[in-house]
């Protein structure tokens, strides 16, 4: 009886027993009696800077297309008719100014014009004097009856026609002295010799052109804007040109065309130039009006990044998540770029090192001053006060 009244005794003893031990072995592990290891935080992929967008005025520019001319060219012709070429004294290119000769003919027959004019002329004045001093002798016979009216009208008749004979022989005189005068080519105004057509030794008619003449050489900018666009350009207005050879000059509207080319479109806008070596009359050249600015926002260059033909951004989400965001660009000036939709004041961008990123990625954002980790770098690697604390 008394064994068969401890078995059951004994049974719970041991029981108690192991459940205790049980317990004391799972709440003294070091660990609170989790059998799990806790999940790892994920490691940063880059060490980086944020950037946010700035709030700023961009200026406002309009882009044209245009040729380069010459604001006048004056063309200057011979005026002597039949005349030799003796002296070519300009070349193309030479700077010239008003008054300054260009070129000379032969003036020998021209010489022997204007003495055989002069001659003619003391010839007339003589025979003017003797036909005045015969008219007078003649009136003073008038009331005396030795001369008749007929013979007194004669002789004031041959006094008229050799006063008349006189201003005639004057006028051919001053006329070859003129003519002199033209064998010399003088320029109309100050300028640069943009073309010569004249050759030494050639016998060239009256009007024959010899030289072109850029007045004042001053070129202008006839940009071509569309119709719908012209209208926002005014007088004065500032425009930055860049010539065919990479030169940039800066310009002044000057005018606006009042009429649009009924078969392009568009219009012209005369912008006279800033004078520069690098640009020549005949140059195409591109450029950009001034109208003024308007506020953006702005993220720098470096920020972006250029994916399958469209431009990205990486946002810093809370906990340094990464979300690729896509961007639509505007307006550049020098490193800050205008963003007109995707982004938004206050939000956190990765300023730099976005191309090794991707949608997702975890980084390690630090001040600009601690920056340059590569890729797979932790902060404290990349700050030198800390590794050298270490």
């Amino acid at each position: 009886m008394k064994k068969f009244k401890f078995k059951p005794v004994a049974l719970g003893v041991i029981a108690v027993i192991v459940v205790a031990a049980g317990a004391y072995a799972l709440f003294s592990s070091p660990d609170g009696g989790k059998t799990e290891p806790a999940a790892a935080a994920p490691k940063p992929a880059l060490t980086v800077t944020a950037a946010q967008p700035a709030q700023t005025r961009l200026p406002i520019r309009l882009s044209a297309n245009g040729n380069i001319v010459a604001w006048q060219e004056a063309i200057i012709g011979s005026e002597a008719s039949g005349l030799r070429l003796t002296q070519v004294l300009v070349n193309v290119g030479d700077t010239v100014k008003a008054g300054q000769v260009l070129a000379r003919f032969s003036g020998d027959s021209v010489l022997a014009d204007v003495a055989q004019a002069r001659a003619s002329l003391v010839e007339a004045q003589a025979t003017a004097a003797d036909a005045a001093a015969n008219a007078a002798r003649a009136r003073t016979l008038q009331d005396s009856g030795a001369l008749s009216t007929q013979q007194i009208n004669q002789y004031n008749t041959s006094e008229q026609t050799a006063r008349a004979r006189v201003a005639a022989a004057q006028a051919v005189l001053d006329a070859q002295q003129v003519r002199g005068n033209n064998t010399q080519v003088l320029a109309p105004d100050n300028g640069v010799i943009s073309a010569r057509n004249a050759t030494v030794g050639g016998v060239v008619a009256s009007g024959t052109e010899l030289f072109r003449l850029i007045r004042g050489g001053r070129l202008e900018w006839r940009a071509e804007v569309r119709s719908d666009e012209v209208v926002r350009i005014k007088p004065g207005a500032t425009a930055l040109v860049t010539a065919a050879s990479g030169t940039q000059v800066a310009g002044t509207v000057r005018m606006v065309a009042p009429t649009v080319d009924p078969v392009t479109r568009n219009a012209l806008v005369y912008v006279d130039l800033a004078r520069n070596p690098g640009v020549k009359a005949g140059m195409f050249a591109q450029g950009e009006f001034e109208l003024g600015a308007s506020p953006a926002l702005t993220l720098p260059q470096q920020a972006l990044v250029l994916r399958d033909g469209f431009t990205y951004a990486m946002r810093i989400e809370p906990g340094n998540k990464i979300t690729q965001m896509k961007l639509e660009t505007g307006r550049r000036l020098g490193d800050a770029v205008e963003i007109t939709k995707g982004a938004q004041a206050g939000e956190r961008y990765v300023a730099s090192g976005a191309a090794f990123l991707a949608d997702g990625d975890t980084v390690q954002v630090v001040p600009a001053a601690a920056a340059g980790a590569g890729p797979g770098q932790t902060a404290a690697k990349a700050d030198p006060a800390q590794a050298a604390s270490k």
